[in-house]
């Protein structure tokens, strides 16, 4: 060992904390290129920062930025920065002690993955460790801003490490790695490209890979949104979202309380789900610092949005050592509830300000707006605004929202009402509309079969009830404007009291195998009959989905709950049956039969057609007379 050579033991600690990161701290090992470009990073930033303050700077005029040179014959990878540099003692503090920390109480935690509050990003110490998970000797040449002689570092992380005066250097930090027999990709400029253009994009210094800047595009996030140009904005959506589009939207945000978040997200034109492409994978990236966390995240934004595209950028969010998963599941909630409800608040301010381009939004991207809605309560207030459907009162193909609806209702209306069909023109064909219409009461027309679940789950909008109109104790106010039913001309022909109750008593009885009550309606104008549901919750959109699950499971067509029948005393096939069934109980039976498939057709619920055919062919034939 010469004068200027000293070999020093790492401290037990460290022993300890080197074995953790080499063997399992961390699960990809590409991340140990990310780490050392993050100390250099914070060494160029603590640089930049000190030289403002200070009269007398060493190699000022040597440019801020980090350069990776490659050896593949030699197996090397050398890092480079022109940042703050360290001075001996430094080296043998920050290289050869649990960087801010060294307790056994640490290591064990760490080792055991219990989550602590530690965010060691930028710091020498454990993130610069991971180069020895590809390393088999790693070399710190290093000299301080303050112009103090240069030293190196050198261990091979088997124990001990020795420090050398080192005359020549310029200022700053020179890493460089002797590449383990099974690491030497990392010494090809291909890898290492992939590495940082994934992990380190956006680091706010130059990085020169064999003197070609591979960190062209810049953290706009971190920008005022004044000095951005639309055509930057489009560059970056791009870039981030691997895209060739343009967005339909844009939100980018700065909060400070209750955490420091920059937020740059994008809504894109296409929705790939629906194109037969699978399930997508969450598109907003998590990043402190500029440095990527957590690509394609799962923790900070609900999976119902995970069309969205773009990053969040958090510094108060503690780590675990590796960066790979977060510490700290209370602020992980809290980040994402506050970006999930920004940007909810956005759509909202966006569709008020331009209703036609919040429909083309929704035309696309309005099923994932239906499964938060039906699966995460915490936000149905939010997304309630932001739900879109035909109504009696719409244009045909131009959804209106839940807003508008109660703008219109009458003063006297406590609930808002859906009905749901496979198309427009059956809903509005069928019995349900029939009473709404006549009374001038705006519905709701759900087309898909998720609508009723979503309505459903939302439960009330504006402290309004959302009601199914096939529930059997449906309350229709008494008038909306339209013509009040005492007043009505057909009230004087529909069948009287006694009659009535005697054809409901037929009918319970022909019927019994299939429903579980008949009910002279107060609802119904001119269909002979319909079927409503006795569950509240349970809607025949529900039941159509049930089904068709049963089927598709091999469970046969039916399985649902039996529904009620209603009966509208004023229809002239209603009053000829309440005779028939007195004169000829096989026909009339055939009849109420006949009578109930139609009125599930109606509701879009299954049938047997074969059973339904065979018994029409006999209607039909007595019809015409043998």
């Amino acid at each position: 060992m010469s004068d200027k050579t000293k070999t020093y033991e790492f401290q037990a600690e460290t022993k300890k904390l080197l074995d953790i990161v080499i063997n399992s701290l961390y699960t990809e090992r590409d991340v140990f290129i990310r780490e050392l470009i993050s100390n250099s990073a914070d060494a160029l930033e603590k640089f930049r920062h000190e030289s403002l303050t200070s009269e007398d700077v060493f190699d000022d005029h040597v440019p801020l930025e980090i350069t990776i040179d490659l050896d593949e014959e030699k197996h090397l990878l050398t890092i480079t920065d022109t940042g703050i540099g360290m001075t001996r003692d430094e080296l043998e503090h920050n290289l050869g002690t649990i960087a801010h920390s060294g307790s056994n109480t640490f290591l064990t935690e760490l080792a055991e993955a219990v989550q602590k509050d530690v965010n060691l990003i930028g710091q020498f110490g454990v993130g610069f460790y991971a180069a020895f998970m590809a390393g088999k000797s790693v070399r710190v040449q290093s000299r301080s801003w303050d112009g103090s002689e240069g030293h190196e570092w050198l261990s091979d992380g088997s124990g001990s490490f020795s420090i050398t005066e080192l005359e020549g250097l310029r200022r700053g930090t020179k890493i460089i790695v002797e590449l383990k027999d099974d690491a030497q990709e990392y010494a090809q400029k291909f890898k290492v490209e992939s590495v940082v253009k994934r992990y380190s994009s956006f680091v706010p210094f130059p990085i020169k890979l064999e003197g070609e800047t591979v960190n062209t595009v810049q953290a706009l996030w971190t920008r005022n949104r004044s000095e951005i140009s639309e055509d930057e904005y489009t560059e970056f959506y791009k870039f981030v979202g691997n895209a060739v589009d343009e967005p339909v939207y844009r939100l980018h945000f700065t909060a400070d309380a209750p955490l420091m978040i920059n937020a740059l997200l994008f809504a894109p034109k296409e929705n790939f789900e629906v194109l037969g492409f699978g399930k997508m994978d969450p598109g907003v990236n998590l990043y402190c610092q500029r440095i990527l966390i957590d690509q394609h995240s799962k923790n900070i934004l609900p999976e119902w949005l995970r069309f969205l595209k773009g990053v969040v950028d958090s510094e108060d969010l503690p780590l675990n050592i590796s960066r790979q998963a977060l510490q700290d599941n209370a602020l992980v909630a809290k980040l994402r509830k506050v970006v999930t409800k920004r940007f909810l608040k956005y759509l909202d301010e966006e569709a008020k300000k331009d209703e036609e381009k919040y429909l083309e939004f929704w035309s696309t991207f309005g099923i994932f707006i239906k499964e938060g809605a039906t699966s995460d309560y915490e936000y149905q207030k939010e997304l309630g605004k932001l739900l879109r459907f035909e109504s009696s009162k719409s244009d045909k193909g131009k959804p209106v929202s839940l807003a508008d609806y109660v703008l219109r209702m009458n003063p006297d209306q406590e609930e808002i009402y859906y009905i749901n069909g496979p198309s427009r023109a059956a809903i509005e064909a069928g019995p349900y509309v029939e009473m709404f219409r006549k009374k001038d009461i705006e519905i709701i027309y759900t087309l898909e079969p998720i609508d009723d679940f979503v309505l459903s789950h939302l439960a009330e909008f504006d402290g309004k009830k959302l009601v199914s109109a096939d529930r059997a104790d449906l309350s229709i106010p008494e008038s909306g404007g339209g013509k009040d039913e005492d007043t009505d001309d057909k009230e004087e022909q529909k069948l009287e009291d006694e009659a009535a109750d005697s054809l409901v008593s037929w009918l319970k009885e022909t019927l019994k195998d299939q429903v579980a009550d008949v009910i002279v309606s107060k609802r119904l104008v001119d269909a002979p009959a319909m079927i409503v549901n006795p569950d509240g919750y349970m809607t025949s959109s529900m039941e159509r989905v049930l089904a068709a699950s049963r089927a598709e499971k091999g469970l046969g067509l039916d399985g649902g709950s039996r529904k009620n029948l209603e009966i509208n005393p004023k229809n002239p096939i209603i009053k000829r049956l309440a005779e028939l069934q007195k004169e000829d109980t096989d026909f009339a039976s055939d009849v109420a039969l006949q009578i109930y498939d139609n009125a599930m057709i109606q509701a879009g619920l299954v049938v047997d057609p074969l059973v339904m055919v065979e018994r029409n062919y006999k209607i039909l034939n007595r019809a015409i007379g043998d």
